[in-house]
């Protein structure tokens, strides 16, 4: 199954795409969009294509994008807020169910601490990822979250066996 995770951003929105074999998970690709500069629909409108040609060329299976949190300059969360409607949209149009993570159970999954800074997050992706060449912080955020979707995928799958499980006996 090939994960696709997003990390929503305006100006550079990072992708990760992984293979999960059962347990076993594998670096597919990983890179940015950027959206350039100009007026907000154009830029809306290349992370809208750019993100296309993503899902279009991995063909990922499921997808995850980390939840905005709200900061003190409301102009710039309602941009990133519709740079995060982008990151739901695309998958959404192609079929594919989405889930959705706050940062900190992201990093939580990935590192072990829920506020790990963004080199502890490069690191364990890493680690997890071994021979991923990170397109940079973004991307390496983006792999997270696939990782974090992976992980609980592969905890619904357990858990819907062992009820499986449970009801023929």
């Amino acid at each position: 199954m090939r994960v696709l995770g997003i990390d929503p951003g305006l100006r550079a929105l990072g992708w990760g795409v992984i293979e999960m074999d059962g347990t076993r998970l594998s670096h597919i690709a990983n890179g940015i969009c950027r959206s350039g500069e100009g007026p907000l629909a154009g830029r809306l409108l290349s992370l809208y294509r750019e993100l296309s040609d993503i899902v279009a060329r991995f063909t990922p299976d499921a997808a995850a994008v980390e939840q905005t949190f709200v900061n003190r300059d409301g102009a710039a969360t309602l941009k990133l807020g519709q740079a995060r409607g982008i990151a739901l949209l695309v998958p959404a149009e192609a079929g594919i169910e989405v889930g959705e993570y706050a940062p900190n159970a992201v990093k939580k999954t990935v590192v072990g601490v829920g506020h790990a800074d963004k080199r502890q997050v490069a690191h364990m992706v890493k680690m997890q990822l071994p021979g991923a060449d990170l397109a940079g912080p973004d991307a390496a955020d983006a792999l997270a979250i696939a990782i974090c979707h992976a992980f609980h995928l592969q905890t619904a799958r357990a858990t819907a066996r062992a009820e499986l499980k449970v009801r023929a006996s």
